[in-house]
């Protein structure tokens, strides 16, 4: 896909600054950030809408009429941080797919998501439901594709930010038990931001059709393409 025009949410987090920074080698690609605070520099290829909350900064995107072709997602948080399983819920999930909503409105034909190893609408894990309700709101939008990247625990350093305890205490465990996760076990291996980046921007803007879900080795693969 040429000239796409690309509308991000999630650009400052963990793998939202990697997956900038790979979009922002494509010429032909403008890149559209959704941000609560101005970021800088910005990549000579990409625009930023500023408002806290987001919402404000989707209205000023709106009111830019330039349209899009690819919606995506890093946005992401945890049930501690945000305060409550509601408050995870309204960034995770309705936040992510109001501003989805109106990517397709604006002529998105694929939307690229970094969500969640076993990420599943009827989880009896809050976090992987609320993901999972995430992923099937998605794609009742109408895209023509939807590609849902599904890692296990990211690994990497949060750029002025402390690392998530689970983060941290994966850091230590991780290059212990990632090489007894083999066969079916491999998707919950715990990955680099990079990796993650890395193979979403080889799907960004990828034709084919359908809705594909991406986790362990395959992310792997797809970083390989990037």
């Amino acid at each position: 896909m040429s000239g796409v025009r690309v509308l991000m949410l999630g650009g400052s987090g963990l793998v939202g600054r990697a997956l900038v920074a790979r979009l922002a080698k494509r010429d032909a690609l403008r890149l559209d950030l959704l941000l609560r605070r101005a970021a800088l520099p910005l990549p000579a290829n990409a625009r930023a809408f500023v408002g806290d909350p987001l919402p404000v900064a989707l209205e000023q995107w709106q009111a830019s009429a330039q349209g899009c072709d690819v919606f995506v997602s890093a946005l992401g948080t945890t049930r501690s941080m945000a305060g409550s399983i509601e408050a995870f819920a309204r960034i995770d999930r309705d936040l992510v797919l109001r501003v989805a909503q109106e990517a397709r409105k604006a002529g998105a034909r694929q939307a690229v998501l970094v969500s969640s190893v076993d990420a599943a609408a009827r989880s009896r894990n809050d976090y992987l439901r609320v993901k999972g309700e995430l992923e099937e709101g998605v794609a009742a939008l109408g895209f023509e594709r939807c590609d849902f990247l599904q890692p296990g625990l990211l690994l990497g350093a949060r750029e002025g930010q402390p690392a998530r305890p689970a983060e941290r205490f994966g850091q230590r465990v991780a290059p212990l038990l990632n090489p007894l996760l083999i066969g079916p076990l491999a998707r919950y291996r715990a990955v680099e931001a990079e990796v993650v980046a890395a193979a979403a921007a080889a799907l960004v803007g990828r034709p084919a059709a359908g809705v594909l879900r991406h986790a362990g080795p395959a992310l792997k693969a797809l970083a390989g393409e990037a």
